[in-house]
């Protein structure tokens, strides 16, 4: 792999200067492969003043394996066995309770830092059982070159490999039920969807500003999808309904929310493109979609 010249087009498309189809030819002819071309183009997605999104997210430190209990939570790293190695991911839970459905956490390109903790820990504390898989296998940035590094070494199948394995081993817990919901932002939102192409036992799934799948794989996923995009975000608003436009001819519940006004990443508030009011939207949308098809308990 060039990764130079990734880095070059990558840093073009960022400033505006190649559209979306010379991004992916040029890409595609470095990596060979369409996926991971889309893949790439959702991790650096144009904001609307031409300028790369500005980094405000700590430098992480090394993940350690072992949970604690902080307030009503049980929280920590977790270890399970992998397709070829061991893994690792961030879990959050209500200890004591009953088993409960799982939702799966999938990190933006700068790794499993604290904002995606963060976002672990509400959902254990509206009952869900999450866990966020580390990807990136303990490497944290917040350096948009060495972020895409980190995106452009993670490849698709591996990727959703690892987090198939995170599902396996929520599922052989005895403190979750069968069933799986997924939630990820921008590359963590074109994961989710990858996963439910390739996954059919998925309960239901919310990309936020992810690469959209095309229609033949929009016709392999069987999981409800909700979708959320902001209109100043450089991701076609037209793939997204095309998607949608597939699923709602297969029967799949969906829902493809768009927010006027708002940024690629507008969920994370550590950074300059949150927009606090499409993120409580979005999140009351979640926690509704995911009490309809995950059937918490609490």
């Amino acid at each position: 792999m060039n990764r130079i010249t990734l880095m070059e087009l990558v840093r073009e498309r960022q400033v505006g200067k190649v559209d979306r189809r010379e991004f992916l030819i040029r890409a595609m002819a470095v990596l060979g492969s369409a996926a991971a071309a889309n893949t790439l183009l959702a991790a650096c997605a144009p904001v609307a003043d031409r300028t790369p999104p500005p980094v405000v997210d700590s430098t992480q430190p090394p993940p350690e394996p072992g949970l604690s209990t902080t307030g009503d939570l049980e929280t920590g790293i977790v270890t399970y066995a992998g397709p070829e190695e061991e893994l690792m991911g961030y879990l959050a839970r209500l200890p004591g309770a009953q088993p409960q459905p799982a939702v799966i956490v999938i990190q933006e390109w700068w790794g499993l830092n604290d904002h995606i903790k963060d976002v672990t820990r509400r959902f254990a504390e509206e009952g869900y059982v999450a866990l966020a898989p580390d990807l990136y296998h303990g490497q944290v940035t917040t350096e948009p070159d060495e972020a895409r590094k980190l995106a452009m070494e993670l490849g698709m199948g591996d990727a959703v490999a690892e987090i198939q394995a995170a599902m396996a081993y929520l599922r052989a817990q005895g403190f979750t039920t069968d069933q799986i919901g997924i939630i990820g932002f921008c590359m963590g939102g074109g994961l989710v969807l990858e996963t439910a192409v390739a996954d059919n036992t998925l309960s239901a799934a919310v990309p936020l500003y992810g690469q959209p799948v095309g229609k033949t794989e929009a016709g392999q996923i069987s999981a409800p999808v909700l979708s959320f995009l902001g209109t100043r975000d450089g991701i076609s608003v037209s793939g997204y309904d095309v998607m949608h436009d597939v699923l709602e001819v297969n029967g799949i519940p969906n829902h493809f929310q768009i927010y006027d006004g708002a940024q690629h990443a507008f969920f994370n508030d550590t950074r300059a493109s949150y927009d606090p009011n499409a993120a409580a939207d979005a999140w009351m949308r979640t926690l509704a979609w995911f009490g309809e098809y995950l059937n918490p308990t609490v």
